[in-house]
């Protein structure tokens, strides 16, 4: 994803342009709507992707009903009546939703996609009555849909599957003379070049559609002293976490090494921990087990402690750790404040993991209030640690503007510096020092 736009959606009143790149970092005050802005890219990934209703309420977010979702002023005004969003996956693809009312819920009314020269919007016209609209180079048509086509769901969301069935819809009874699709603007009558042309429409391809985004929650699973083999169902708690650890440590010889040296090289870069492992307290497979972890001195290792007996720094750690580090996981991740309960190295050391995720080809979306983290970053790819290059690395500064939130995207420069951020920007850290420094 190269680019989000957003207009009366939450706090983003007047039309926000921000700029994506493998690694994303959301930066600003609290309240700012850095949360809002990742569940709007998750939202727009099930509009263009998987094609169906998002849910605002779905965890880790939780926007609530239209009325809150939609940009409201004042107590005094009433939310705006629609709310619009769009996503440029790269410099051909795209996808532009707007959305609506239904009850209490936001759901799309009108979205369109965009593959180069190719453009398909479907809408509901103003009876109500859902309406698709195709270009090609050739020209523009429009289509009514059945309402076999869409019914119990969104005419905008079983789009794929219209689009798929447009052979057969307009080429059913007539071989040779298409029906259906009615030329508008002059355009001639719709032909089997056209349909070759939608044919190939990257985003109805179901090889070209990538793994929904992971999201992860901005507090992650509290540890327990024990844990019982359980369901792998993802969270965005990590929940999970613990006991997909236990099942490679019992059935997968291969992943679990590599894994746990991978776990076991951050955790001693960053001095939280040299080895993790994973201990049965009985011999059936539903016996319950421990996660534990040990320090090692200068001449001899500790004793192995349970993870609830180390803090919270660990288990907050892991889920994002475990997300980050297995191999052949290419999702976009939205990860809210992932240096929750981690000492300032630790909280480095993530930036760095961060810039070598990213570099591998794999889109990070971070939202950090660590100015650890933040550093690491610049300083890794000024020093070339990893592929990672400064166009690579986009920072999105949310500013507060009165009653709105206006989005700053700004670069870094080969050196690491910071490129076109507003006067604004770090102020209050800056002011902090001059204090500290001259009283």
């Amino acid at each position: 994803m190269k680019e989000i736009t957003l207009e009366n959606f939450r706090c983003f009143h007047t039309k926000q342009v921000a700029r994506l790149a493998p690694l994303t970092l959301l930066v600003g005050e609290n309240s700012t709507g850095k949360t809002s802005f990742m569940a709007m890219i998750r939202a727009l990934w099930d509009c263009a992707y998987g094609h169906r209703i998002p849910d605002f309420k779905e965890a880790p977010f939780d926007l609530g009903s239209f009325e809150e979702i939609a940009h409201r002023r004042s107590e005094r005004n009433v939310s705006e009546a629609t709310f619009r969003a769009s996503l440029q996956i790269d410099d051909d693809l795209g996808a532009d939703v707007e959305f609506g009312k239904k009850g209490k819920v936001a759901v799309p009314r009108s979205m369109g996609l965009v593959d180069g020269k190719i453009r398909i919007k479907d809408k509901y016209d103003a009876k109500g009555e859902p309406k698709m609209q195709v270009k090609t180079p050739n020209g523009v048509w429009e289509m009514r849909l059945a309402t076999d086509i869409t019914e119990n769901a969104s005419p905008l969301l079983t789009l794929r599957g219209v689009l798929l069935r447009i052979p057969e819809l307009i080429f059913r009874d007539f071989p040779e003379r298409p029906i259906g699709m009615v030329p508008i603007h002059g355009s001639p009558p719709f032909s089997k070049s056209d349909i070759d042309a939608i044919a190939g429409f990257r985003l109805l391809d179901s090889e070209d559609v990538q793994d929904r985004p992971y999201a992860g929650a901005p507090v992650r699973a509290r540890p327990q002293r024990t844990y019982d083999p359980d369901s792998l169902m993802e969270d965005s708690e990590g929940n999970y976490v613990p006991m997909l650890l236990e099942h490679l440590a019992t059935s997968s010889d291969a992943r679990w090494t590599s894994i746990k040296e991978k776990l076991e090289h951050f955790g001693s870069s960053t001095g939280i921990f040299d080895e993790i492992d994973i201990k049965r307290l009985g011999k059936s497979e539903s016996a319950p087990f421990q996660v534990q972890v040990r320090k090692y001195g200068k001449k001899r290792r500790g004793i192995k402690q349970n993870l609830i007996d180390v803090g919270y720094g660990i288990s907050q750690a892991l889920p994002i750790l475990m997300e980050l580090l297995p191999p052949g996981i290419s999702r976009m991740a939205l990860l809210q404040q992932p240096e929750v309960h981690l000492h300032p190295s630790a909280q480095a050391a993530l930036g760095s993991l961060f810039c070598e995720t990213a570099g591998q080809g794999r889109q990070l979306v971070v939202e950090t209030h660590s100015d650890h983290l933040m550093d690491r970053v610049r300083m890794d790819v000024r020093d070339g640690k990893t592929n990672l290059r400064p166009e690579d690395v986009s920072i999105l500064f949310f500013e507060r503007n009165d009653l709105s939130v206006q989005i700053h995207s700004i670069r870094i420069d080969e050196e690491g510096n910071i490129l076109d951020a507003p006067n604004n920007y770090r102020q209050f850290f800056m002011e902090e020092t001059r204090r500290s420094l001259w009283g």
